[in-house]
């Protein structure tokens, strides 16, 4: 059965939320005089690059350097599925979270919507999410936030017989290996200043930089001496399934089938604390075996790469500024990570809570850090 979503969402109880789709905004008092002040954005991936960018366009009077040991095809995100739903985090207000939700929705639906969309690697994208046994939340807080979102009908779920309860919505898909590479360029097209280097401590950047933004994902572990990040391993394989149209998901989120513009991801694993970086192949097995009880054409698709990641798992990303002591000095650090599976969802949401420390940091800097 063949799925058709109106283009419309429900604007029903929904926040009133500008639509970003660049960063630039209007000038504000006081800080168009601080030309020369120097922002570092440490971490490339989706994180990173969104934040970096939101940084560049908005504040044209900074000097913006992005730095990371590793790029695009060599970080944690590009092996992302890269579809747009989320998890409730249960330390931060609902409220924030369906912020962060709208404005990356939003920002990628532009994109979506654009001629930038193969070139970015966004497209739209629906499907199910099938439950084994009906969940509490039936209608989760980014329900409205996404595409004709609705409960699936019992014909519908005669498809996946071991499933009791579904939903169907369209969403985006951003790839990340197109979208990471497209954000770069955008980033140096606002001025920003990119440089591959492996940054061991903040300490290091204290002297160099006069606002320091730390979006190194499971690196914060060290750099920010957070024992609360950890690793969360996935594994997925890209397969050759151009007959697959449409997502589905397993809602206890280890089973899953995402097909992309040029080929469709399988997976997956969630395993917390596992550090383990190769291929398991019993676990690709196992992919395959489960994705194809749920979809039996995806046993006729050909392997095309195998993947594993670690995502920065941490009970709530953290996404707030401080002032820290580093030689001598004390400088303003905005932290911007520990979003788990959820990057892609979240990164320009959370890019923009980042951009407003920034400018927060900013307007308390003394007088002659300004000039």
């Amino acid at each position: 059965m063949w799925l058709t979503f109106p283009l419309q969402r429900s604007t029903a109880n929904r926040p009133s939320v500008t639509r970003f789709s660049t960063c630039r905004v209007a000038p504000v008092r006081g800080l168009s005089s601080m030309k020369g002040v120097r922002v570092v954005v440490v971490g490339a991936g989706v994180v990173g690059f969104s934040t970096a960018v939101c940084i560049a366009e908005a504040l044209p009077f900074c000097s913006v350097s992005l730095l990371a040991e590793k790029f695009s095809p060599d970080t944690t995100s590009d092996g992302a599925a890269g579809i747009l739903f989320a998890a409730e985090f249960p330390d931060i207000p609902l409220e924030r979270q369906r912020r962060w939700f709208k404005n990356s929705f939003d920002h990628l639906l532009d994109i979506a919507q654009s001629r930038n969309s193969p070139e970015a690697g966004v497209m739209l994208s629906s499907g199910w999410q099938i439950f084994k046994d009906v969940p509490a939340d039936k209608k989760p807080f980014w329900s409205e936030l996404v595409i004709g979102f609705r409960s699936m009908t019992d014909a519908e779920l005669k498809r996946f017989p071991d499933h009791k309860f579904g939903q169907a919505f369209t969403t985006i898909k951003c790839e990340c290996s197109s979208y990471l590479p497209w954000l770069h360029q955008r980033f140096i097209k606002a001025g920003g200043q990119v440089e591959q280097r492996k940054v061991n401590s903040l300490q290091e950047l204290s002297n160099a930089y006069d606002v320091i933004v730390n979006c190194s994902g499971l690196g914060s572990k060290q750099l920010a001496g957070d024992d609360e990040v950890h690793p969360v391993r996935g594994q997925v394989l890209k397969v050759e399934a151009p007959w697959l149209k449409h997502f589905i998901r397993d809602g206890d989120g280890k089973t899953y089938i995402y097909p992309g513009i040029h080929s469709v991801t399988i997976g997956g694993t969630r395993q917390e604390g596992d550090w383990r970086l190769h291929v398991d192949e019993g676990e690709a097995k196992s992919i395959v075996e489960r994705c194809g009880a749920l979809e039996p054409s995806v046993s006729r698709a050909r392997v095309l790469s195998e993947w594993v990641g670690l995502r920065p798992g941490r009970r709530n990303p953290r996404v707030e500024r401080e002032v820290a002591q580093l030689r001598g000095r004390r400088v303003p650090v905005v932290h911007n990570y520990g979003h788990g599976g959820w990057g892609v969802t979240l990164a320009w949401g959370t890019a923009l809570d980042a951009l407003g420390l920034v400018r927060m940091c900013l307007h308390k800097m003394p007088q002659r850090a300004k000039l």
